[in-house]
């Protein structure tokens, strides 16, 4: 079968004009809000510890890390006394290279850690939530005087927002904490499946989204930065304050700019991750996946294109696809839940609903466990699709499918 690619391409929405981003991060930092701006808050001498992520997820930090180290000495905290930890959750430590990068002209002056999720000596435990979720939280991070908290807000595709308390929890929480907060996504028991409040770009009574602030407030964090950036990796805008507060204000812009409105929804997405480092492994990938399949009817196709240089992204991920029965493999997870298993659960609930034909470096044997179909080439991809397509079919192009969320019209809220 030969079809003509007339295609819609789904994009983020612009502001009328970029800041400079330095100009902009001193703007954020001297109007922040819900809180006082740093010189109130910081004292001389304070040890501070400044929390931004992992090389999976661009923010900025090149930028802005520089510019809050100044004024943190501005406000008498010298160099030694400054400590950045890496948001790590349970991600892979960083290398040098990739501290570098994270750290800017900073690295080699201002001492850096990764996180360690799996390391008690490194942890304290700071009690229950209000559901009796454990908190178990970094040292270094409890044990400072002032914790400053950066990343940047993006969607996610079941906390609804990244940044803010993300940064905290899961960022630098135990595993059985990340674990913990995570396991909201569900449903109770005796009723199944998965929240449907626990959504991309939702906030309100999204479980998993209170969970996070619930624990996240318990660090008493007393000052955030988040970037809200272009689907370039430009810096749009900053927001410095409180952390619900100014996480919140992040949020609406972040919405405002990543969302992309169809009147119906279409046969065929073809969705690129948007490059390293979002297609860095399967798992984050899977969030392209994720948004990109509100775009597709049901029962129809979705081309993944995602490198995957990493692989799955986490040595326990793929053993989960040892459940191939849906209904089995959910009440696996609520026994011994993981955070891995659940982006496996949702990664072949995907696959069942939709035909996903994926274009990365994993194995036709990795592709298939995981419920979908391997093509060594967009070419190749495009040519299997339309053997189970109409003719012609109606056809949305996602570039940036790790940060564009489509909305059909008579959906959205």
């Amino acid at each position: 079968m030969s079809a003509d690619l007339v295609a819609r391409t789904l994009t983020a929405s612009t502001l009328p004009e970029l800041p400079d981003p330095v100009e902009e991060v001193h703007r954020a930092l001297s109007h922040p809000i819900g809180a006082a701006p740093l010189d109130k808050i910081v004292a001389p001498g304070e040890r501070v510890v400044i929390v931004t992520s992992d090389i999976t997820r661009y923010t900025g930090s090149e930028v802005y890390l520089p510019i809050l180290v100044e004024q943190l000495n501005q406000c008498g905290v010298p160099d030694e006394e400054i400590a950045v930890i890496i948001a790590l959750g349970i991600h892979r430590k960083q290398t040098q290279t990739e501290h570098r990068k994270i750290l800017g002209p900073l690295y080699g002056r201002i001492t850096v850690c990764d996180h360690e999720c799996d390391d008690p000596e490194q942890l304290v435990t700071l009690g229950k939530t209000s559901s009796g979720l454990p908190v178990q939280i970094n040292r270094r991070v409890v044990e400072a005087d002032r914790v400053i908290v950066t990343g940047t807000i993006g969607l996610h595709y079941f906390a609804g927002f990244g940044g803010g308390r993300k940064s905290l929890v899961p960022g630098v929480a135990s595993r059985e904490t990340c674990m913990a907060t995570h396991f909201a996504i569900f449903n109770p028991p005796e009723q199944g499946g998965r929240n449907p409040k626990a959504c991309t770009a939702n906030l309100d009574d999204n479980p998993v989204h209170r969970a996070i602030l619930e624990a996240a407030q318990m660090v008493k964090p007393d000052f955030i930065l988040n970037t809200v950036l272009t689907a370039d990796k430009q810096i749009a805008r900053v927001f410095c304050g409180e952390l619900e507060l100014a996480h919140l204000a992040g949020c609406d812009l972040a919405k405002e700019l990543y969302t992309s409105e169809l009147d119906q929804p279409v046969d065929l997405a073809i969705v690129s991750c948007g490059g390293h480092p979002k297609d860095i492994n399967f798992i984050q990938a899977h969030k392209a996946l994720d948004y990109g399949v509100h775009a597709v009817k049901p029962g129809g196709t979705v081309i993944l294109l995602a490198a995957c240089p990493d692989g799955f992204g986490n040595p326990t991920f793929f053993d989960w696809f040892n459940y191939e029965d849906l209904d089995v493999f959910e009440k696996a997870l609520r026994s011994r839940y993981e955070i891995n298993g659940q982006t496996a659960w949702s990664t072949l609930s995907k696959a069942r609903a939709w035909r996903v034909i994926l274009v990365s470096e994993l194995t036709r044997e990795q592709t298939e466990k995981m419920g979908m179909e391997k093509a060594a080439t967009l070419d190749e991809a495009l040519q299997m699709a339309y053997n189970q397509l109409p003719e012609n079919p109606e056809t949305v192009v996602i570039p940036d499918g790790g940060t564009i969320l489509p909305i059909i019209s008579q959906r959205k809220r």
